[in-house]
């Protein structure tokens, strides 16, 4: 598992097994995640602004509060998560999968959603 302090830069953790981390708070800004496991983490209030996340599992992970402006997010897995009170200004969500998202209070202005997977109402 990777370690993560908090004066790396770049962070690469594309790839990693952060199943059920807390990495609440953490400054993660323009770190390459791509293909991460990060099922059921807790990153409430990280700073992911800037992150490579394609293809990466975040299913049932906490992000309330989270900064992903600039984030790429295609084709990354979503459901389930919480992404209430998120800033996803510009963010790449194209054939990401957003069923059951919770977006209450997210700012979407600039976000790329074409092709993206939503719950039926």
């Amino acid at each position: 598992m990777a370690i993560i302090t908090r004066h790396q830069v770049p962070i690469n953790l594309s790839g990693e097994n952060l199943r059920g981390a807390d990495l609440r708070g953490v400054r993660l800004s323009g770190a390459n995640m791509n293909g991460a496991d990060l099922r059921g983490t807790n990153l409430r209030g990280t700073n992911l602004s800037g992150t490579q996340m394609r293809d990466t599992d975040l299913s049932g992970a906490d992000l309330r509060g989270t900064d992903l402006r600039n984030a790429d997010l295609s084709g990354a897995h979503l459901r389930d998560t919480d992404l209430s009170d998120t800033d996803l200004r510009n963010a790449d969500l194209r054939n990401a999968d957003l069923r059951g998202v919770n977006l209450t209070d997210a700012r979407l202005s600039g976000a790329n959603m074409n092709g993206a997977r939503w719950s039926r109402l």
